[in-house]
């Protein structure tokens, strides 16, 4: 019959479920699936019929399967973003100034949005990533601090309900992550500059929770240029030390 009603199948329908939620955010790269048992019972479903979902899933790259680990999901969406950039930054660091450009007007716009279109369960899950990243700030661990920015702007991007940016955002902060740890690492030492970065992130913070997208926006793109400033003066600092030691090394060899 030509207008014979088609039935999705089961497993179609979880695969679905679950890729959306992978699409959105709600399951992140490096996320381990929940038990067979458990999630087959939350989906309502066999759970032949959640393998063969999963297996679906696999097939896209979107999950993998570690023996007797369980299933991860992927950074599929991601990495053909993140990967090639990731050895071009190595080799061209003039880039890092494009990418900072490209992060300013990217978290601008999440910001933005974000202060439009939070749910109450996004602002507080912001106001979780902020509390750790005072936390983190009031700590000495450079690595900790690094993970905490990251996990804030990640917050802030996830917040502006926009597939494609939340993923962009996501890769981007990835592949700004040695730069940020960098940075982070140099300006410890400078008590005004740490204050500075987060009243930067206060700013934002409230912004949003506030909802008032122009000053989410505004404050988010202050605080990238602060980031642009103090990363080249960083780089600069370094350079200069590496020519120091070098000249050192040379003196001492050569006396």
């Amino acid at each position: 019959m030509p207008n014979k009603v088609q039935v999705p199948r089961i497993s179609d329908a979880v695969a679905s479920t679950l890729e959306r939620r992978i699409l959105e955010g709600s399951l992140k790269p490096g996320d381990r699936l929940p038990a067979e048992r458990e999630l087959a019972l939350e989906l309502g479903v066999s759970r032949p019929s959640l393998r063969e979902a999963i297996q679906k899933l696999a097939s896209k790259g979107l999950v993998q399967s570690r023996q007797g680990g369980g299933t991860f999901v992927t950074a599929a969406l991601e990495s053909t973003f993140f990967d090639p950039w990731q050895d071009m930054m190595g080799s061209y660091p003039n880039l890092r100034e494009d990418m900072l450009e490209f992060r300013r007007m990217l978290e601008g716009q999440a910001a933005e949005w974000a202060a439009e279109r939070a749910t109450d369960a996004d602002l507080q899950r912001l106001d979780q990533s902020f509390q750790v990243l005072q936390a983190a700030f009031d700590s000495d661990d450079t690595e900790q601090r690094s993970e905490a920015d990251i996990a804030f702007h990640q917050a802030v991007g996830d917040a502006a309900h926009n597939a494609l940016l939340g993923h962009l955002s996501a890769a981007l902060l990835r592949l700004m992550h040695d730069n940020i740890r960098l940075n982070l690492g140099e300006l410890k030492s400078v008590p005004a500059a740490s204050r500075l970065l987060m009243s930067q992130h206060a700013a934002i913070h409230a912004a949003v929770r506030d909802r008032k997208p122009q000053a989410a926006r505004s404050a988010a793109e202050t605080h990238i240029d602060f980031v642009r400033e103090t990363l080249a003066q960083t780089l600069r600092s370094v350079a200069r030390r590496e020519t120091a030691e070098r000249r050192l090394h040379t003196d001492f060899h050569t006396s």
